[in-house]
C-alpha cells in the first residue's frame, strides 16, 4: 500500500511539473533539407525564461548591446500580436522561394521554403514577451 501511495505521489508530481513546463507551449525549429538531412528542435517555452534567470548577466552583455534599445518595442509588439490570433504579417514569393511570417494560436510562425531546404520556426508570443522582460531586467541600470 505504501508503494502505491509513493507511485501515485510521483505520478502526480510529474503530471503537475509537465503541465507547468508546457503551459506556454513549445518553441519549435524544424529544418528539412531535400538531401534527407533534418534538424528538429522542440523546447518547452517556459524553460527559456527560467534558464535566462540562472545564466550569469555577463553572458548577456553582447545581446543587450545589440537588442537593448528594441526590447520595449519587442515587448509591446508581442503584447499587441496576441490580439490577432490569425494574422498574416508578411508573405514574399519569388520564383521557387517563399517566406511567410504570421501569427496562429498565440505563436509567431516563420516559414521559409526554397529549393533544397525548408525552415519552420514556431515561437510562442508569451515566451517572446517573457524573454524581452528578462533581458530588460538584466540591462545595466535596470
Amino acid at each position: 500500500m505504501l508503494l502505491a501511495k509513493l507511485a501515485l505521489g510521483f505520478c502526480a508530481t510529474v503530471t503537475v511539473a509537465g503541465a507547468y513546463t508546457f503551459h506556454e507551449g513549445v518553441m519549435q525549429v524544424d529544418e528539412d533539407q531535400h538531401d534527407g538531412r533534418r534538424v528538429h528542435v522542440w523546447v518547452p517555452a517556459a524553460i527559456v525564461p527560467m534558464a535566462m534567470r540562472v545564466i550569469p548577466n555577463r553572458h548577456f552583455d553582447h545581446a543587450l548591446a545589440q537588442a537593448g534599445p528594441w526590447l520595449p518595442t519587442l515587448r509591446a509588439l508581442t503584447k499587441e500580436l496576441k490580439r490577432y490570433p490569425e494574422a498574416l504579417l508578411v508573405e514574399v514569393k519569388d520564383g521557387s522561394q517563399h517566406v511567410s511570417v504570421r501569427t496562429q494560436n498565440g505563436k509567431l510562425l516563420i516559414d521559409v521554403t526554397e529549393p533544397g531546404e525548408d525552415v519552420h520556426v514556431a515561437c510562442p508570443l508569451g515566451m517572446m514577451e517573457d524573454v524581452a522582460s528578462e533581458l530588460e531586467a538584466k540591462a545595466p541600470g535596470a
